[in-house]
């Protein structure tokens, strides 16, 4: 039978792919044992974007739960523990029992999930997949909003705004260059295969990141697709942590009923798009992430998946 310590180091390596922010990976794993260890790594923050770390937490949460799906699909039962500083999370093998075939088909959901920013198809996603979708947001500790048509309206206005503010900020536009576009030999950020040649035609527009892509944007609009604000209750570093397992189980279960995920973080990097997403929860929740949810063309293969850090640049194994 595998130790813990090897089980614990593979689901560490199944989080790679986890999606993160600019696919900045800041995360640290640490193998003690029967204990990992999960740190944030300010070095891979994106220092104007994120200023607070909210989506380097965010993404570290996706990180914790890819590694719990892998860890549960092993036949492990774990214990987390979820401490407000750091680490961010520490998970501790308590039994190894049969592995349930349905834990082992969620990792493989995983393994093929994927970020696509090419238009979506003029199929709707039903009401009975948005459902299992707001389920899954709140099995992994946050909420999903799904906006109306009016409020539709009032996002696209709000990106348009925030895009053009980024646009203006030349130290955003610098960080934003740093990570994506080219070739990404180093193992993070958004390469030009993964970019659309342009913007798809869309209500709400994607952001701009100012350098030139390599992948067909599709022929569609986005009449069909959803948009949805990911929220929870707080606005501390748990719950950015929270707001992350969320997206990893939401995206998880999209994969598995035929739908996309888009996350578009730039209303949340902002103060007053921040505000304006709050006003419209009500002023009930906290927004960590807008989503645009969608059926992608099953005729044209999704994009490639983007470069990952190796296992030894993001897991230390202490004996």
């Amino acid at each position: 039978m595998t130790t813990a310590s090897d089980a614990l180091a593979a689901a560490a390596d199944a989080a790679r792919l986890a999606p993160s922010v600019h696919n900045t990976q800041p995360w640290r794993w640490v193998v003690r044992g029967d204990t990992l260890e999960l740190s944030a790594v300010p070095e891979r923050q994106l220092r104007e974007q994120d200023a607070d770390g909210r989506l380097m937490v965010l993404s570290c949460g996706a990180a914790l739960h890819h590694a719990l799906v892998a860890l549960a699909a092993e036949g492990w039962r774990c214990e987390v523990e979820r401490p407000a500083g750091e680490p961010l999370a520490v998970v501790r093998a308590v039994e190894h029992t049969p592995a349930d075939p349905h834990d082992m088909h969620r990792l493989q959901l995983l393994r093929v999930r994927r970020t696509d920013r090419r238009a979506v198809t003029e199929e709707p996603v039903t009401p009975e997949v948005l459902e299992a979708l707001a389920a899954g947001a709140r099995r992994g500790g946050a909420r999903l909003h799904v906006l109306d048509r009016d409020q539709v309206l009032q996002l696209a206005v709000m990106i348009e705004h925030s895009g053009e503010a980024q646009r203006r900020d030349e130290r955003m536009r610098a960080e934003t260059a740093g990570w994506v576009g080219g070739e990404r030999p180093g193992g993070t950020g958004v390469p030009a295969s993964a970019l659309p040649v342009e913007n798809p035609r869309t209500t709400v527009a994607e952001r701009d990141f100012g350098v030139p892509g390599t992948l067909a944007a599709g022929e569609g609009h986005d009449n069909a697709a959803n948009y949805a604000i990911l929220y929870g209750d707080g606005d501390e570093r748990p719950d950015w942590l929270a707001a992350g397992e969320a997206l990893g189980e939401l995206w998880l279960t999209a994969t598995g009923r035929g739908a996309a995920v888009l996350p578009l973080s730039s209303p949340v990097e902002l103060e007053f798009t921040r505000a304006a997403l709050r006003r419209m929860l009500g002023d009930v929740g906290w927004p960590y992430l807008v989503l645009r949810l969608g059926v992608a063309d099953p005729e044209h293969a999704g994009p490639p998946h983007t470069p990952r850090l190796t296992s030894e640049e993001v897991i230390t194994v202490e004996e």
